[in-house]
C-alpha cells in the first residue's frame, strides 16, 4: 500500500523520498509469530513518521506565519533572518516555538496567547534582551542556558510552578513571573542586577530570606498571593534599594497582611527609601517620620513592659531564694557542727598516732581539751599509759568519727534535696514569666494584630472559661495519679487578627458553597470550643504551643507526617487531653530510674482552648487510622472515649482512664478531629497545675502573691526532728568534743606548744582548726610545714599563707575569706579547701590559683556565694590543668578536653573580634528589643574579611561587636576600632569600664549583668545614644562623667547599689531611664530629675523609695508631668489628676530643698515661697527647720496654719492673698447645735451671721478654751483672705501676737482678740466693719496703731479700752462724710494719747481747741437745746461716764476735774433720772444748736490747724509712716535673735 502525503499548502512532504509500505492486518495474520513483530514495528514506525510528518507540517505552518505577522518572506527567510533583531507574534495559539534557527541576531521576542507549553529553540538567539511569552501555558522554565544577555524576561499568565533554570541570566533586570502557580520564592540569587520583580497572583505565604541577593531591586510586587505575617515583610528590609511595593494592587486580591492593622506604617518603617506603596505615595518626609515615632514608641512600650516582667521574675526568685536560704539553715548548722566535730576528732587521733611514737606528745591531746587556753597544753596527761588505753581512745574516736560522717552526709543529701526542689520549682516560675515574655515579643513583633490578654477573675471570659476547664475535668480519671484537683494559675485570651480572619472568610466560603446545608442564622449552632491534644513524643517542634497561638494549627497533612491522625486533634476532656503528655513524662521518669525530685513530673502544664466550627460531623471508625479520603463528605469526626473494664490490671495513666465505666463523665468524652485548620482558632492559653494528695512542695510557685512558702508536711517536721535527736546522740558520744581555746597571738612558742617540736624547721604538720584566729603572721616562718590545717576560724585573707615551698595540704574551709589576694609561694600545693566561705569573684580568684598552684589536684570550692557559679566548673578546669578532683567530684576526661576550649574563647582576640563582629553601616531596622550589636551578629551577613583588606586594616571597618557570654574579664584589643558604632558585653565578668578610650564613635553600648563599680573615662564616649549598665555593683556614680554624654537619651541602671540620682541630673536629652532594684532611699533624690523635660519613661522599683514615700506613685508622677510611663505601668490621666490633687501645692521639706538647692534646714533663717501654687504645708519634725524665723507664702492657696503652727521660732508670717479661713481647722460636733447655730455657722456673713462679742454669752466661744499656738509669732500678715470671722480665725491662740495686718477681707465685727495683750498694730482697712462693740478691744492695752480706713464705720463708740493708742486712721468711712467737722476734735480729746489721726499729727493747738470745745459744751450743758445737740452727737464719744484726770489736760480743765472729771450727762450714758426723750437722739440728724455759730468756728480753726494738708499727702504720710514702722519692726526683731530686748514681752 503506497500513500502520497499532501500538505494544502504545499507538496514539501514529498521531500522523504519513497513511499512506506504496510501489511494489511490478514497479512499479518498469516506470517504467524514473527509476522506478529514485522506488523509491530512496521505499525510503530508508520505512526511515529506520521507524528513527524504531522509536526514538521504544523512547523512549516507555524513558520509561514510567524513571517507574514512580522513583513517577512518565507522563500527568502535565508537572506533576511540575520537582519532581523525584534519578533512578535500574537493570539495565533500555536503550541510550540519555531524558526528561531534563522534569526540569530534576534533581540526582542514576543510570543502572547500561544498555546507553548515549553521554551524552546533560543539557542540560536544569544543576542536575546528581551522575551515575552505571556498568556501562554508554560509549566517550566527552561530553555534560556544560552540568554546570557537577556535583560527582560517576561512570563506572566501561564502555568510556572517553580522558579528555576535563571542561573545564567546575571544580566537579567525585570521579571515578571505574575499570575502563574509559584509558591516559594527560589532561584534569583544569581540575578544581582534585578530591578524589578513581578510575582503578583500567585501562591506564595512566605518570603524568608529569598531575596537578600537581589540588592539592586526597586519595584517589586506581590499583590495577589498569601502572605500573612509581619515577619515576612521584615525581609524587604534587606532590599536597601526598594522604591516601590506593591502588595495590595487594585487589579489583585489583597495580601492577608495589607488588612491588618498598621500595615503601612510597619512597611514604611522597614523600607525607609520606600518611595510608592500600593496606590499611595510615601515619599514625605512627614509620612516617614510618623512610621518611625510610632514604632519607636511601641519599641519603647514593650521595652518597659519586658523589663517589668523580667523585674517581676527577679523580685520572685530573690524572695524564692530567701525561703531557700531559711529552710537550709537547719542543714546548714547542723552541717557546720557535726563538721567542726569531725575535724577536732580527726586532730585528735593525729595527735594520738603521734602520741604513740612520741611520748612527750600527749601533752598535746590534753591541752586541745583544756579550756584554759595555751598554758593547758603544757600540762601533762596520764590518760593514756598504754597501749590498751591508745587503743579503746582510737577505737571511741574512730567510732563517732563514723557516726558523725553518716549525719554528715544525711544533712548534705537534705542540702542537695532543699537545692534540688528550689530549682524545681524555679523552673516553671522562669518559663511563666518568660512565656510572658515571648507574648510581648509578638505583640511587638506583629505591631499588636496578635495581642495576648492576661485575665483577672473581674472579666466574666476569664470566669466562663475557668468554669469550662473545670467542668471537664474528672478527679477520678487521676486518681490512680495521686491528682485530687486542679488549679488554674493563668488564663490568657489570644486575640490573633490574622486566624480571625482566615477563620471567618473560611465559614463564609463554607456557608456560601452550592448544596450547602448550613443558614448563617444556625451556623453557631456547629461551634465547639474544644482542647488540644499535644503528644510531645511525636512533636518536632520544642515549642509548639507557642506557634500554634501565633501561626495556627498545622494542615493536616503535617499530622500525618508526623504519625497522628490526619487532621487537627482535638477532645472535650481533660483526660483525654492530657494522657499523651502524661505518659510521655512518666516514662522519663521511669527512664531516670526515680531519680525525679518531685513525684508528679507532669504536675505543670499548659493548654490550648480553641473555637472550631464542627460542620458536618460524623462518628469515626474504631481501631482506624482517620483519614480525609474516608470520610469525603465530613467536616470532622469524632470517637467516644473507650470504656473498657478489662484494663484493670494494667498500670499508667492509660488505664487510669479506662477504669470507670460507671462514671458519669466518661459519657461525654469524645475526641475531635478536624481536616480543615483554618476552621480551627485559638482562643485561650492556660496555665495549670495538678494539686495532689501528698504535696511535699517546699515552695509555691503560683499562689497569690507568687511567693508564700507552703507549709512543711508533718513527715518532714518529724523526720527534721528525728535527725536532730539522732545529731545529738552522736555528738555526746565518747569522746565528747569541747571548745578550742582561742589563740590572740602565733609566736613562736605558741607554735611550738602546739606542735609538739623544739624548733620552727621541725614543724611539718600544724592544725589550728577552730582557734578563732583572725590573723597567720609567723606561718611563713614554717618552711617545712606540709600539712596546715586551719578551717573554724576567722580569717578574711591569706596573705600571710606565703613562700611555703613543701606545703602539700591545706584546709581553710569555714572561714570568711573575701580574697585569695597574696596567696603565693605554694607551688607544691596538692590539696586545697577553701569551702564554706565568702568568695565572690572566681574569675580573680582562679587566677591567683592558677598562677602560685601548678600541681593542685584536688580543690574544694562549694558553698562560696561565687558570682555565676553556673560557669564555675568550666573556668576552674581551664585554668587549673592538673586537678583530678573539684568540688567533691572527679574530673572527667570530656570536662578536661572540653575546658580549655571554653578558656580559650573568654579572651578577646583577633579571632574573637572575626567572629562576632559586623561592617554595617545603617542601623538595622526590626521590631526587636535586642540591642543594635545583638540584631546585626543575627540579621547581618557583612563580616569583615581580613583577606580583603590588609592585615590590620579590616579593624578600622567594624562598626558592630557583639561578645555577650564570652565571659570575659577585661576589655582589651580594642585600640584600632575606632569607628565602632554598636557594641555589647552582656553577661560577662568584667570589672573595669575600660579599653573603650579610642572607641569614640561609639553610640550604642551594652555592659549588662558584669561586675562594673566604677565609670572612669565614659566621658570620653560622647556620641552615645543608648547605654545599659544594668546588674552591675555600681555604687557612687559622682564625676563619673555621664554629664558630658549630651546625647544619650536611654540609660539603664537598674539593679545596681546606686544610692544619689545627683550625677543624672544634667543628661537632659534622656527619654528612658532604668533605675529599678537600687538603694534609693530618699526622695529628694527625683528633684535631680526635674531637668529632664523629654524624659518619658521612668522605673524606679524595688528601690526603698517605693516603700518609704507615702503616694510614691502620685509623688513621682506629680514633680515629673512629663512622664507617659512609670514603674511598667501606663500613666494615664486621671493619675496625673490625682497626683495633682495629693501633692499640688504642698510645701514639704523635699519642695524647699528643691527650691533652695540644698538640705541644710537647721541653717536656713528666712523662706520666701510666694506664688507657688501652695496649699499646705508639711515641713515635717519640728526640729528640722529650729532656725527658720521668717516666712512669706503670699499670694498661695492656704486655708489654715495647718503645718506651720510646728514651727517653733517664725516671728514673721505673710500669708496675704491666701485663703486663709482658721488656724487649725477643728470639726466640732453636729449634735449639740441649735437651728440658730447651724444657720449662722453656714452663712457666716449675713444678718444670722457670727453673733456680736458684745453679746453677754460672746465669752463663752469655745474658741477660748483652745491652746496658744506659735507662741514665737510677733508679725502676721493675712490681708486679702476673704476673711469674714475673726472669731473662727482663732487669732486668740496667738498670745504674742504684736502687729496683726487684715486688710482687704470681708470681716464686719472686730472680735475675738481679747488675748491678744502685746498687740500694737493692728490694720482692719479696706473691710465691712459698721461699729465697734464694747468687747471688740478689751485686752489691747497696749495697742499703739489702728487702721479703720474704707470700712463701714457709722459711730466710734467703745474706743476706751485703748488707752495707749498713738496712731489712728479712720478715712474714707461715711462717718467722715455724715460728721467730718465734727468726730475729731472729740478723738483728740478722749484719747489723750494720739499723736495722728488719719495721718496728719495731732498738735498741741489741736489739742487745745478740742479742750476748749468740750469746755465751752459744759458750759451750756443746762440749755437744754444745747442738750439735745451735745446728745446728738454723743455717739461719737466713748461711753464711761467718768473718766480719769491725765497729765494731759489743759490747765484751764483741770478746775473741773477735781479728782473725777464729769461730763455732762450727754457725753456718757443716761443717768438713772434721764427721761425718754433723752433716750431720742440716737442718730446723727438731730437738731444742733447755734450750727450758724459753731460749726463755722470749728472749720476755722481746722483750716488754721490744718488746713495745709492735701488728701494725697495725707495718703503719702501714712504709706511712709507705716514703711518706716514696719522696717523698724524688722529690724529689731533681727536684733532680737541676738540679743533679747527689753522691749519683748517678758511673757515672750
Amino acid at each position: 500500500m503506497q500513500i502520497n502525503y499532501k500538505n494544502s499548502r504545499g507538496s514539501w512532504a514529498s521531500s522523504w523520498g519513497r513511499p512506506i509500505l504496510l501489511c494489511t492486518k490478514e497479512e499479518r495474520t498469516d506470517t504467524g509469530g514473527r509476522g506478529d513483530s514485522v506488523v509491530n514495528l512496521h505499525t510503530a514506525i508508520y505512526q511515529m513518521t506520521w507524528k513527524m510528518i504531522q509536526t514538521q507540517s504544523e512547523t512549516e505552518e507555524i513558520f509561514r506565519e510567524l513571517c507574514m505577522c512580522n513583513g517577512l518572506s518565507h522563500e527568502k527567510i535565508a537572506d533576511e533572518g540575520p537582519s532581523v533583531t525584534e519578533l512578535e507574534m500574537f493570539f495565533s495559539g500555536f503550541p510550540r516555538m519555531v524558526g528561531l534557527l534563522y534569526f540569530p541576531n534576534l533581540v526582542v521576542l514576543t510570543l502572547v496567547k500561544q498555546d507553548i507549553r515549553r521554551i524552546e529553540g533560543l539557542e540560536a538567539c544569544p543576542l536575546l534582551t528581551q522575551l515575552w511569552i505571556v498568556e501562554s501555558h508554560l509549566v517550566d522554565i527552561e530553555g534560556l542556558d544560552y540568554c546570557t544577555n537577556l535583560q527582560r524576561l517576561y512570563l506572566y499568565y501561564n502555568r510556572i510552578t517553580k522558579i528555576k533554570n535563571l542561573e545564567n541570566l546575571k544580566k537579567l533586570e525585570i521579571l515578571w513571573l505574575n499570575n502563574n502557580k509559584i509558591k516559594v520564592i527560589e532561584g534569583l540569587n544569581t540575578l544581582m542586577h534585578l530591578k524589578e520583580l513581578n510575582l503578583a497572583g500567585n501562591l506564595i505565604d512566605v518570603i524568608t530570606d529569598s531575596l537578600d541577593s537581589n540588592v539592586q531591586l526597586e519595584w517589586l510586587n506581590l499583590s495577589g498571593n498569601r502572605i500573612c505575617s509581619f515577619k515576612e515583610l521584615s525581609y524587604l528590609a534587606r532590599l536597601p534599594e526598594l522604591q516601590i511595593l506593591s502588595l495590595k494592587d487594585p487589579q489583585y486580591t489583597p495580601n492577608p497582611v495589607s488588612l491588618l492593622c498598621n500595615y503601612m506604617t510597619h512597611v514604611v518603617y522597614h523600607i525607609p527609601k520606600l518611595l510608592r506603596l500600593d496606590t499611595y505615595d510615601v515619599s514625605s518626609k512627614l509620612a516617614k517620620d510618623f512610621a518611625e515615632s510610632t514604632v519607636m514608641k511601641k519599641i519603647m512600650y514593650y521595652s518597659m513592659r519586658v523589663k517589668n516582667t523580667h523585674r517581676q521574675l527577679a523580685e520572685i526568685q530573690g524572695k524564692l531564694q530567701k525561703q531557700l536560704s531559711s529552710l537550709q539553715e537547719v542543714p546548714k548548722e547542723r552541717i557546720k557542727a557535726i563538721s567542726f566535730c569531725i575535724k577536732t576528732l580527726e586532730s585528735e587521733l593525729t595527735i594520738l598516732h603521734l602520741s604513740k611514737r612520741q611520748n612527750p606528745l600527749l601533752t598535746v591531746l590534753n591541752g586541745l581539751k583544756n579550756k584554759d587556753g595555751i598554758e593547758g597544753m603544757h600540762s601533762s596527761s596520764s590518760s593514756v599509759k598504754n597501749s590498751t588505753e591508745y587503743l579503746n581512745a582510737e577505737q571511741k574516736m574512730c567510732q563517732k568519727l563514723d557516726a558523725l560522717k553518716e549525719r554528715l552526709i544525711f544533712w548534705n543529701n537534705r542540702l542537695d534535696e532543699t537545692e534540688a526542689r528550689y530549682q524545681t520549682e524555679v523552673t516553671p516560675i522562669t518559663e511563666f514569666f518568660n512565656l510572658s515574655v515571648l507574648f510581648l515579643l509578638i505583640e511587638l513583633e506583629t505591631v499588636g494584630n496578635i495581642r495576648f490578654e492576661e485575665g483577672t477573675s473581674s472579666d466574666v471570659w476569664f470566669t466562663s472559661c475557668h468554669d469550662v476547664i473545670l467542668s471537664r475535668f474528672c478527679a477520678w480519671d487521676f486518681k490512680k495519679l495521686g491528682v485530687t484537683g486542679l488549679k488554674i494559675n493563668r488564663i490568657v485570651r489570644v486575640h490573633n487578627r490574622m486566624l480571625r480572619l482566615k477563620y471567618e472568610d473560611k465559614i463564609q466560603s463554607v456557608l456560601s458553597k452550592e448544596g450547602s446545608t448550613y443558614k448563617s442564622e444556625n451556623y453557631s449552632k456547629m461551634l465547639e470550643y474544644l482542647f488540644y491534644v499535644y503528644d510531645p513524643e511525636l512533636s518536632t517542634e520544642q515549642n509548639e504551643i507557642q506557634q500554634i497561638l501565633e501561626d495556627g494549627f498545622k494542615k493536616a497533612e503535617v499530622y500525618r507526617a508526623l504519625g497522628r491522625d490526619e487532621a487537627v486533634p482535638l477532645c472535650n476532656s481533660m483526660s483525654l487531653c492530657e494522657q499523651p503528655r502524661i505518659e510521655y513524662l512518666l516514662g522519663q521518669a521511669k527512664a531516670q530510674n526515680g531519680n525525679f525530685i518531685d513525684p508528679v513530673p507532669f504536675r505543670y502544664g499548659q493548654l490550648i482552648i480553641a473555637k472550631v466550627f464542627l460542620g458536618h460531623s460524623v462518628q469515626a471508625i474504631d481501631s482506624e487510622s482517620v483519614e480525609q479520603t474516608k470520610y469525603p463528605n465530613a467536616d470532622s469526626v469524632y470517637r467516644p472515649r473507650k470504656v473498657d473494664t478489662r484494663c484493670a490490671n494494667d498500670t499508667g495513666f492509660s488505664s487510669s482512664i479506662k477504669l470507670h465505666g460507671s462514671c458519669d463523665c466518661s459519657l461525654r468524652q469524645y475526641e475531635w478531629f478536624v481536616f480543615d485548620h483554618d476552621l480551627v482558632v485559638p482562643e485561650y492559653f492556660i496555665d495549670f497545675e495538678y494539686i495532689t494528695q501528698n504535696d511535699l512542695q517546699l515552695f509555691s510557685a503560683f499562689s497569690e502573691n507568687k511567693t508564700s512558702q507552703r507549709k512543711q508536711s508533718k513527715a518532714e517536721i518529724m523526720i527534721t526532728q528525728q535527725a536532730k535527736v539522732l545529731d545529738e546522740e552522736v555528738l555526746k558520744m565518747d569522746p565528747v568534743v569541747k571548745q578550742m581555746p582561742k589563740i590572740l597571738n602565733l609566736d613562736e612558742m605558741t607554735l611550738l606548744s602546739i606542735s609538739g617540736a623544739s624548733i620552727l624547721s621541725q614543724i611539718t604538720i600544724l592544725n589550728l582548726h577552730g582557734n578563732s584566729l583572725s590573723k597567720l603572721k609567723g606561718i611563713s616562718k614554717l618552711t617545712n610545714l606540709q600539712k596546715f590545717t586551719v578551717s573554724f576560724n576567722e580569717l578574711v585573707q591569706l596573705d600571710d599563707l606565703s613562700n611555703l615551698p613543701y606545703l602539700e595540704f591545706l584546709d581553710a574551709s569555714h572561714n570568711q575569706l573575701i580574697t585569695l589576694d597574696g596567696f603565693n609561694g605554694v607551688e607544691n600545693l596538692k590539696y586545697l579547701d577553701l569551702s564554706w566561705n565568702q568568695l565572690i569573684y572566681m574569675k580573680e580568684e582562679i587566677g591567683v590559683l592558677c598562677k602560685h598552684t601548678l600541681d593542685l589536684l584536688t580543690l574544694d570550692l562549694r558553698h562560696n556565694p561565687w558570682k555565676k557559679p553556673v560557669l564555675l566548673r568550666s573556668i576552674v578546669i581551664g585554668q587549673l590543668n592538673t586537678l583530678t578532683f573539684l568540688n567533691g567530684c572527679i574530673v572527667t576526661r570530656e570536662e578536661a578536653a572540653t575546658a580549655p576550649q571554653f578558656t580559650a574563647e573568654s579572651r578577646l582576640t583577633q579571632a574573637s573580634l572575626l567572629a562576632h563582629s559586623r561592617t554595617d553601616e545603617e542601623r538595622p531596622r526590626c521590631l526587636s528589643l535586642l540591642n543594635c550589636a545583638q540584631n546585626l551578629t543575627q540579621l547581618s551577613k557583612m563580616k569583615p574579611d581580613p583577606s580583603v583588606d590588609q592585615a590590620t586594616s579590616w579593624l578600622t571597618k567594624i562598626t558592630t561587636l557583639n561578645l555577650d557570654g564570652q565571659n570575659l574579664s577585661q576589655l582589651t584589643n580594642l585600640e584600632r576600632l575606632q569607628n565602632l558604632r554598636w557594641a555589647s558585653f552582656n553577661n560577662n565578668s568584667i570589672r573595669r569600664f575600660e579599653g573603650l578610650d579610642h572607641c569614640l564613635q561609639l553610640e550604642e553600648l551594652s555592659l549588662e549583668d558584669n561586675f562594673i563599680s566604677e565609670l572612669e573615662g565614659i566621658s570620653k564616649l560622647t556620641k552615645l545614644t543608648r547605654l545599659n549598665l544594668g546588674n552591675n555593683q555600681l555604687k557612687n556614680m559622682e564625676g563619673s562623667g555621664l554629664d558630658k554624654l549630651t546625647h544619650l537619651h536611654y540609660l539603664s541602671l537598674e539593679s545596681n547599689k546606686i544610692r544619689s540620682l545627683r550625677s543624672l541630673q544634667k543628661i537632659y536629652t534622656l527619654i528612658e531611664l532604668y533605675l529599678g532594684n537600687n538603694l534609693i532611699h530618699n526622695n529628694c533624690e527625683i528633684y535631680h530629675l526635674k531637668g529632664m523635660e523629654n524624659l518619658v519613661i521612668l522605673d524606679l522599683y524595688g528601690n526603698p523609695l517605693v516603700y518609704k514615700q507615702e503616694h510614691y506613685r502620685f509623688f513621682v508622677i506629680y514633680h515629673l508631668p512629663s512622664l507617659r510611663a512609670f514603674d511598667g505601668n501606663v500613666v494615664e490621666p486621671a493619675q496625673s489628676e490625682n497626683a495633682k490633687d495629693v501633692f499640688g501645692g504642698r510645701l514639704t521639706s523635699d519642695m524647699v530643698t528643691e527650691r533652695l538647692g540644698h538640705s541644710n534646714f537647721s541653717e536656713i533663717l528666712k523662706l520666701e515661697m510666694p506664688e507657688s501654687a501652695i496649699r499646705s504645708v508639711d515641713l515635717g519634725p519640728s526640729e528640722k527647720f529650729g532656725r527658720l524665723q521668717r516666712i512669706n507664702l503670699e499670694h498661695n492657696n492656704l486655708t489654715s496654719f495647718s503645718g506651720l503652727v510646728c514651727l517653733p521660732r517664725v516671728k514673721v508670717l505673710y500669708l496675704n492673698h491666701n485663703h486663709i479661713e482658721t488656724i487649725l481647722p477643728r470639726q466640732k460636733p453636729q449634735l449639740h447645735l441649735t437651728n440658730r447655730q447651724i444657720l449662722q455657722q453656714k452663712v457666716s456673713s449675713s444678718g444670722y451671721g457670727q453673733p456680736g462679742l458684745s453679746r453677754s454669752n460672746s465669752r463663752d466661744t469655745s474658741y477660748e478654751s483652745l491652746p496658744p499656738v506659735m507662741e514665737s509669732l510677733e508679725v502676721l500678715h493675712l490681708g486679702y483672705n476673704g476673711i469674714s470671722s475673726l472669731a473662727q480665725l482663732q487669732l486668740n491662740r496667738l498670745i504674742n501676737l504684736r502687729v496683726l495686718y487684715l486688710e482687704g477681707n470681708f470681716i464686719s465685727q472686730i472680735e475675738g482678740l481679747d488675748r491678744l495683750q502685746y498687740l500694737v498694730e493692728l490694720s482692719l482697712e479696706r473691710n465691712r466693719v459698721r461699729m465697734i462693740h464694747e468687747n471688740s478691744f478689751l485686752g489691747q492695752n497696749a495697742l499703739l496703731e489702728l487702721h479703720l480706713e474704707e470700712n463701714r464705720m457709722r459711730d466710734l463708740n467703745n474706743l476706751y479700752p485703748l488707752a495707749k493708742l498713738q496712731r489712728l486712721f479712720l478715712g474714707a468711712n461715711k462717718i467722715q462724710v455724715s460728721r467730718k467737722m465734727l468726730y475729731r476734735p472729740f478723738l483728740v480729746f478722749r484719747l489723750t494719747r494720739l499723736q495722728i489721726l488719719d495721718g496728719v499729727p495731732v498738735t498741741m493747738d489741736e489739742k487745745e481747741r478740742a479742750e476748749f470745745l468740750l469746755c465751752e459744751h459744759s458750759a451750756m450743758s443746762s440749755n437744754p437745746p444745747l442738750e439735745t445737740g451735745l446728745c446728738a452727737i454723743m455717739p461719737l464719744l466713748t461711753r464711761p461716764n467718768t473718766l480719769r484726770a491725765t497729765n494731759s489736760l489743759h490747765k484751764g480743765l483741770q478746775a473741773f476735774s477735781p479728782p473725777d472729771f464729769n461730763l455732762p450727762h450727754g457725753f456718757g450714758d443716761s443717768m438713772p433720772q434721764e427721761t425718754a426723750r433723752n433716750k431720742k437722739h440716737k442718730h446723727l440728724g438731730g437738731n444742733l444748736p447755734n450750727t450758724r455759730s459753731f460749726q463755722p468756728d470749728i472749720i476755722c480753726r481746722q483750716m488754721r490747724s490744718g488746713g495745709t494738708y492735701q488728701p494725697s499727702f495725707m495718703q503719702q504720710q501714712r504709706d511712709s509712716s507705716r514703711n518706716m514702722r514696719t522696717l523698724m519692726q524688722i529690724q529689731d526683731q533681727d536684733s532680737s535673735i541676738h540679743n533679747s530686748s527689753a522691749s519683748k514681752p517678758s511673757q515672750m
